[in-house]
Parts: structure tokens; sequence; C-alpha cells
């Protein structure tokens, strides 16, 4: 089938019935699946995959990808109103969305966080779409080595996530390391760092840490205080600053398009996932910027950045997925399953007899950003309103979905008391001006370069370096770090010459 042919074929497929009323009917459920901390778009699709028997393909990813394609969105919300992440990605949402709540913003961040997904989500089925004959050799290219290295990139862009202290920053990830630590070592099969308790061997999961980490140390710090979320402000009864937020995403439109970018790309390289795509994007947002200054205090740009990001991985992460079999992220792995149900094979068949299949999705993506964000839009200045109720309201039900979102993930009891402790460790980090956000990168990079760092050393030994590819990242990684301290010692220099 030609490609114009196989665009149009999937575009009548996903606009045909029963496919698009599929799509329509589990839009809504993506988006409170996202809202619901700890839940995620894996849950969502595990629970919807045995609806798919008996399905047809199209109607079968229709089904699926119109929950999973809009979970991040709805994560925003919560990350926005109550500093509690609905999904992974959206943890780095919380570092300038909830600030902006707090300071009476709340409309406006939700009016960017929405837009900005769904440019993201539409650029990323743009991006798949355009990708789909190069797919192969770009894929191809990309082993341990350059994993490694582009973990490692990811660490550098933890300085920039620091604020005015890189040190605290670095132990902040350094700590979240030594967390993505804990449990069996995957070469030796020695268990690391889980005095004896059974539960620890499997190692921590990430959503009872970024719970505990936002919502509960949230929740700590709303009941010491007095008032609504939104300090000193009183409620907008126009929910005005959601237009201000669309005209920000607009604003800063080459901000947009780079991090939909990024986000891409990473999303291809099978094992990053949207985690690490929303925090580098978010570094990357700070380190280009002009207001680096009100970064950590509530900018605008900071939530664009990320909300691009953790949108436009889809698109992205579908396409070694589709290609290889090689899934992109934990959701496409949970969607390979999927296939075995709907009777596809991923791979070469993929690209030769179903390729209205493979548009149909791009089709998918795009319609599920675009009306899942105009459900949320009028709908957002009244949502932005929450933020002024008493703390004493709200802590109930965030701390309720909160801790049962983190059991729902394992079902176990032990998960309950992990996000407990690290609530106490957030308000720690919170109280002493330490950013959380550099700890969950740790944490998500850490399983990465340990593994990628071990896989290249049996390989190559320590001439993995000078692999191509790997080189240009340790080079962008290198002007990374040191870039920012030239800069400080040229401006250091300039002002003693001034001084003179």
């Amino acid at each position: 089938m030609e490609v114009w042919d196989a665009v149009w074929a999937g575009f009548a497929g996903a606009t045909g019935w029963p496919a698009f009323g599929l799509m329509l009917m589990t839009i809504p459920i993506g988006l409170v699946i996202g809202m619901i901390p700890g839940l995620g778009g894996n849950l969502g699709l595990a629970l919807l995959i045995p609806f798919t028997f008996g399905m047809d393909p199209t109607s079968g990813f229709a089904f699926l990808l119109g929950m999973h394609a809009v979970v991040h969105t709805g994560g925003s919300i919560p990350a926005i109103l109550f500093d509690t992440p609905g999904t992974g990605p959206n943890a780095a949402t919380c570092i300038e969305g909830f600030p902006m709540a707090q300071k009476g913003e709340a409309g406006r961040a939700l009016g960017a966080a929405l837009t900005s997904s769904m440019v993201g989500g539409v650029l990323g089925a743009i991006f798949m779409a355009m990708v789909i004959p190069i797919v192969r050799p770009m894929v191809l290219a990309f082993g341990p080595p350059e994993f490694f290295m582009l973990a490692m990139m990811g660490v550098a862009f933890i300085s920039l996530m620091s604020g005015n202290s890189i040190l605290k920053g670095l132990m902040a990830g350094g700590m979240g390391f030594i967390i993505s630590f804990v449990g069996m070592d995957p070469q030796t099969g020695v268990v690391r760092f889980s005095f004896g308790v059974l539960n620890l061997m499997d190692g921590i999961n990430i959503v009872t840490v970024v719970v505990g980490l936002f919502a509960v140390a949230e929740v700590i710090d709303m009941g010491l205080k007095k008032g609504g979320i939104a300090h000193g402000k009183s409620p907008n009864l126009k929910g005005s600053g959601v237009m201000q937020g669309v005209k920000d995403c607009f604003t800063n439109w080459w901000l947009l398009l780079r991090c939909s970018l990024i986000g891409q790309m990473i999303a291809m390289i099978p094992g990053l996932g949207g985690d690490a795509a929303a925090f580098i994007c978010y570094g990357h947002a700070l380190q280009t910027t002009k207001r680096k200054n009100e970064f950590g205090k509530g900018c605008v740009e900071g939530v664009i950045a990320t909300d691009a990001a953790h949108n436009s991985k889809e698109g992205g992460g579908l396409i070694p997925t589709l290609a290889f079999g090689v899934p992109g992220s934990s959701g496409m792995a949970i969607l390979l399953g999927a296939f075995l149900v709907l009777g596809v094979s991923p791979g070469k068949e993929m690209f030769s007899d179903h390729l209205d299949l493979v548009f149909s999705m791009v089709w998918v993506l795009v319609f599920a950003n675009i009306i899942a964000v105009a459900i949320c839009l009028p709908l957002a200045g009244s949502m932005a309103k929450i933020t002024f109720l008493r703390t004493s309201v709200m802590i109930p039900f965030i701390l309720s979905f909160g801790l049962l979102g983190s059991y729902l993930t394992t079902s176990r009891i032990s998960d309950i008391l992990i996000t407990v402790l690290f609530g106490v460790i957030g308000y720690g980090m919170k109280k002493f001006d330490y950013a959380r956000g550099p700890l969950i990168l740790g944490i998500v990079l850490g399983k990465i370069a340990e593994n990628a760092l071990h896989v290249s050393l049996s390989l190559y030994g320590m001439s993995f370096v000078f692999r191509p590819i790997a080189s240009v990242i340790l080079l962008i990684t290198l002007t990374t770090i040191f870039f920012p301290v030239y800069q400080a010692h040229a401006k250091k220099k300039k002002l003693m010459e001034a001084a003179k």
C-alpha cells in the first residue's frame, strides 16, 4: 500500500464506526485515571485490554490509545492544583505549576498545561507519521553505550534544576541514584540496601516515591498552614487567567516546538520513557531561558516545556514498539500485549500489511489530544477555584487519593508506609530548600544508567565512550555542565574589572 493511500485509509478507519465512538468513550476514562495520583496509563491499559477481545485491530487500538494518549493531560491538573502528580511525568509539572497556583495563577497554569499538552500530542503524532519511512536505521543506531550517555546527559540537567545551590541539587540527585539501587542487582542477583525487608527485594516503586515526595509532603505543609492553597488571594469568579496561559504557549512557540521534538526523540529510545523526557525538557527550558531567577517560583515556561514533552512522547514511543516490538516505555510494553489479543504482529508486517493501521494510530493520537483539551479547557477556570478552598477540606481527599494510588500500584501495605516515609523526607526537603525534582530524576535514570553501563563495558570495555553517537552525547553533556560554570566565571571576572 502506498503511503498516501495508507494515510487516508487510516483516517477513514479512525473516524469510522465503531472506532471513533470507542475512542470518545475512553478519553474521559483516561483523563480521570490521570487525575487520580498513582493510577496512571499503565493500569488503565491493563484494565482495558481484556475488553478488546473480539474487536477489529483499528477499533481495538482506538479504544486503548484514546485512553492512554490523554492520561498525562489529566495528570497535570492535580499536579498544578495540589502539588500531587497524577502520573510519573507530571512530577515535572509540579515544579512550576504548583507555585503558580500558590500565587493565584492556577487558571493560567492550567491553560498553559492543557494547550501545550494538546500541541505536544499533535506534534508527536505528526512526527511519528514523518519518521515512519526512516525509523529503522535511526533506532538500530542506539545501543547500550548511547543509552548510558543519554542517562548521564539527564544527570547533567540535575545541576540546572537546583536553583541557586548546585550542591543541594547534586545531593538530591545522588540520593535518587541510591534509591534506584535498592533491590536485586540485575547483573549478579545480589540483593542491595534491603536491610532484610522482603518487600524491598523488588526495589522501591517510583509511584510510591512520587506520591510521598509531593502529595504527602504537601499535605503536611498544608496542615501546618491556614487558608487555601493560593495564599493571600481571592478567587476570580470569571476564572480568567486560563486564556492568558493559552496565549503564553503561543508567545513561547519556539520553546513549545523544541520541547515537543525533544520529547519525541527521547521517547523513541527504548527504556527512557516520559519521566526522563519531561525532566530533561524542564532542564532545557531552564538552560535556555532569560528568566532563570523565576524558575522554581512559578514560571509558566517550565509548565509549557514539561507538558509538551510528556504528551509528545506517545508518538515517539510507538515507533520502536511498532517497528521492532521493542517498547519505548512501560505503557508501550503493556500495549504489546494488545497486539497479541488483536492478532497483529509488530515489525515488518506492520509496515507492509498493516500500514493503514499504523496511520490510524497517528490519527487517534491527534483526535484524542484535541478532544481531551476541548473537554478540559472550558472547565479549567472552575477547577482553578479549588485552590481557594480551605486546606482542612482538601487534605482528606488529597491524602486518601494519594495513599490509595500508592497502594493500587503494587497492592502492598508496605508501600503505604514507604509513601508516608517519603512524605516526611519531601517535607524536610521543601523546608530546607532542596529541590525534589533531581531526586525523582535520579531514581528514573539510575536503573537505566546502571544496566547500560554493565552491558557497555561487557561489549566494548572503556572504548564504548568513543562510539560516534555516544561521543556526541558526551560532548553535549560536558558542555551542559561546564558552560554555566564558564558563564559564571566570565561574569565574576567582568564585575571585578568593573570594580577596578
